[in-house]
């Protein structure tokens, strides 16, 4: 019995033992979690789940589950500190003696309990961390660290450190300098620091309920990881969203948020992107699009990209640009992954995308400019005597542009001579089309004027009308003088 019990006991010391460097071992890797967190340069959240990931050799859902944290409120019985304190503050009036020195103990525990639990949620806030003597100094409140640490994207983070770091200069600035005037102006941009890092924070979470938050990560995740699911966009979420969300709801939200859906995987344009949508067209239409005109001497331009992606891509730009034809998987002269177009084949839809996108333009600039010189003959020169032969012109220079770095293409086949079809470039029609619309524009309001004139003359107006065609013949006789003064 004495034999066995010695064995059991030994069993026991060890398990305390191995439960002992088990707890080191967790709280050594917690240890070395939280320097390397620290360590990274200020990203988004999303960017620095991919980082552990490739550092400690994990898939992104267990580095996501690694370094999820989630901050709640301190409360007891549903009451949050500040409010007990004030309550307790409230009932020591009532007190005297012993009761009233026992109450005031506990209100000094409680408000260190707190300041500790204040102190260790800032600590969780890892990309904040290093700037926490700024922000303890702020007295920020319960509430307002929970919303800093709901913080993911990379340019609010960025913008807050920057703040902090103003009023940090600051205050080492202002301390043992004695009250003067440069003290007051430094106490001045702390206080607007102050104020402008709440307002960073309020700004970021403020009046957004579960939903909205639900869907701002939505957008914030398709954005930089296009094709995500909707079950991986769930699994990314904090874990209080994810709680109360499924991924039938991401994809319903993603849906309303105007996420493109391309059999299961999300996409969704930047507004990096959108903003300079042009720009983005333009550098498009330069690499995988194309400038052209048919055999009739019609203006083609299109965007083509090929797969899922591809797909989800002219969707969107679809989208953003506002005009255009889709055709969606068309098959693939080599049997692989389907074609999908943007075409743009009516004049107003071509003639908008190459004025917009030709500032941008890199590469087929020159094509660009023939389309541009074309649309403008068919709009208003197709009486000119010079008309079909530039049309024909036009032709061979953009078969000439679209394929000069083709040693192989038969140019003959088109008449195209390319030791000579540059020279058509110098029969450029912009300046003539010009004068000629000039003169179109001053004969219009000749012809205006003088019809004014015989109804003014033929018919029997009576006062007010007689008044109104002779202000209209005023009015445009003088808009021409001006005109052609200026």
């Amino acid at each position: 019995m004495g034999e066995k019990g010695d064995k059991l006991r030994e069993a026991a010391e060890l398990a305390d033992q191995e439960e002992e460097l088990r707890e080191r071992q967790e709280a050594l890797t917690e240890e070395l979690k939280s320097q390397w967190l620290e360590s990274q340069p200020i990203s988004s959240h999303f960017e620095i789940e991919k980082r552990f990931a490739e550092e400690y050799n994990l898939g992104l859902t267990d580095a996501r589950k690694a370094i999820r944290f989630d901050l709640k409120k301190y409360q007891i019985e549903g009451k949050d500190i500040p409010m007990m304190i004030k309550e307790l503050r409230l009932y020591r009036r009532t007190l005297k003696g012993e009761p009233k020195i026992a109450v005031t103990k506990s209100i000094d525990n409680l408000i260190n309990a707190y300041s500790s639990h204040l102190d260790s949620s800032l600590d969780k806030v890892y990309w904040i961390k290093k700037y926490k003597s700024a922000l303890k100094d702020m007295a920020l409140s319960e509430e307002n660290i929970i919303k800093l640490s709901l913080i993911d994207d990379e340019e609010t983070r960025r913008k807050v450190v920057d703040t902090l770091c103003k009023y940090w200069e600051a205050r080492i600035e202002r301390d043992g300098i004695p009250y003067n005037s440069e003290y007051a102006k430094l106490t001045k941009e702390m206080s607007e620091t102050k104020r402008e890092v709440k307002k960073s924070i309020k700004k970021y979470v403020v009046n957004i309920g579960p939903k909205e938050l639900i869907k701002k990560h939505i957008v914030r995740l398709v954005t930089e990881e296009q094709g995500i699911s909707a079950r991986q966009v769930h699994e990314r979420l904090p874990k209080n969203l994810f709680r109360k969300s499924s991924p039938s709801m991401i994809a319903k939200l993603a849906k309303s948020s105007n996420v493109t859906n391309v059999d299961g995987a999300l996409f969704k344009m930047s507004d990096e992107i959108k903003k300079d949508i042009y720009a983005y067209t333009a550098a498009f239409i330069d690499s995988d699009g194309y400038i052209t005109m048919d055999k009739n001497h019609n203006p083609r331009v299109g965007l083509v990209a090929t797969g899922d992606r591809g797909k989800a891509f002219m969707l969107e730009m679809h989208k953003s640009l506002g005009c255009g034809r889709l055709h969606l998987d068309q098959k693939s002269p080599q049997d692989t992954k389907p074609i999908n177009r943007l075409n743009f084949y009516s004049r107003k839809d071509v003639g908008e995308i190459l004025s917009k996108c030709m500032p941008y333009f890199k590469l087929k600039k020159k094509n660009a400019q023939i389309l541009v010189e074309l649309l403008r003959m068919k709009k208003s020169h197709k009486k000119a005597d010079w008309y079909k032969a530039r049309k024909v012109e036009l032709f061979k220079l953009m078969k000439y542009e679209n394929h000069k770095d083709d040693k192989n293409y038969d140019f003959a086949k088109y008449e195209i001579d390319i030791d000579t079809v540059a020279k058509y470039y110098d029969n450029d029609k912009t300046k003539e089309m010009d004068k000629l619309e000039a003169v179109l524009k001053e004969d219009s309001v000749d012809a205006a004027i003088d019809d004014l004139e015989e109804i003014a003359e033929d018919y029997d107006l009576d006062e007010h009308d007689w008044s109104s065609v002779d202000d209209a013949s005023d009015y445009l006789f003088e808009h021409k003088v001006n005109d052609e003064e200026e």
